[in-house]
């Protein structure tokens, strides 16, 4: 009988591991990233395919889906998040020189990992923001 709980530990905990995304992978510590900042709440990593000089993902430990997900209950730790941006940003040397803040939302806006998460870009001139052309 133990060794049927056991399988059945086992079994559950590999398809548990499966369904997690990348970042939670990587907040659980499964997968290696280069860590600037973490806390109890937050983890800040560096993109593996950076957009600027300085590209830096923050994600929250809680999962939320996206920010469109997010509840009103979630609302002192969506505030922590961006004080963490700007935490970081301090530590990596771009507080004073200036920065983006992005978060994705959905598949128009290029959403690739179901999960919340900020992109803090800066360490270069930036540019303004493509527009639509009229």
């Amino acid at each position: 009988m133990q060794t049927l709980l056991a399988k059945q530990s086992v079994k559950s905990n590999t398809s548990e591991r499966q369904t997690m995304n990348i970042f939670q992978r990587i907040i659980a510590k499964e997968i290696p990233a280069d860590i600037v900042f973490e806390d109890d709440d937050i983890i800040a990593i560096k993109d593996v395919n950076p957009q600027a000089r300085i590209h830096i993902l923050l994600i929250p430990k809680e999962h939320i889906s996206s920010l469109a997900a997010a509840l009103p209950d979630q609302t002192n730790m969506l505030g922590g998040l961006l004080l963490a941006a700007a935490k970081v940003a301090n530590k990596v040397g771009i507080d004073t020189t200036g920065y983006r803040v992005i978060v994705n939302v959905g598949d128009d806006a290029g959403l690739t990992v179901n999960q919340l998460h900020l992109h803090l870009i800066g360490g270069e001139p930036l540019g303004p923001l493509n527009a639509l052309e009229n």
